[in-house]
């Protein structure tokens, strides 16, 4: 029986200046639809993450079709996840000279997407 491989092109962006937490809520609504609905989930959603993630659909629409072959109108998000990245630590002056700490977090986002049989 021969294995047949299975074709997944992946888009990955480190660094992003946003916390995970609120990526992962725009992540959860594209999991799993097709790659033009999840891009026009995306357009419409008010949210700063989607704003990089519909980058990161396009170029993982562009990786599958120009790298690997794909059929555009078959794509669908098969894989989409964040993890955190560095914390910047920031001082901020408080009242009888204390200072408190703010963390400016950042994410590593990812996308997969595959082929519909």
């Amino acid at each position: 029986m021969a294995e047949e491989k299975i074709l997944t092109a992946k888009a990955h962006r480190e660094h992003v200046r946003i916390s995970t937490r609120k990526v992962l809520i725009v992540l959860d609504l594209i999991r799993g639809k097709d790659v033009e609905l999840a891009k026009g989930i995306l357009k419409n959603t008010r949210k700063s993450a989607s704003e990089y993630i519909l980058k990161l659909v396009k170029e993982a629409e562009a990786n599958a079709e120009n790298n690997f072959g794909m059929n555009k109108d078959k794509l669908y998000v098969s894989e989409c996840y964040a993890t955190p990245g560095m914390t910047m630590k920031r001082i901020m002056p408080r009242a009888q000279g204390r200072a408190f700490r703010i963390l400016k977090r950042t994410s590593h986002i990812t996308v997969v997407v595959r082929e519909r049989d």
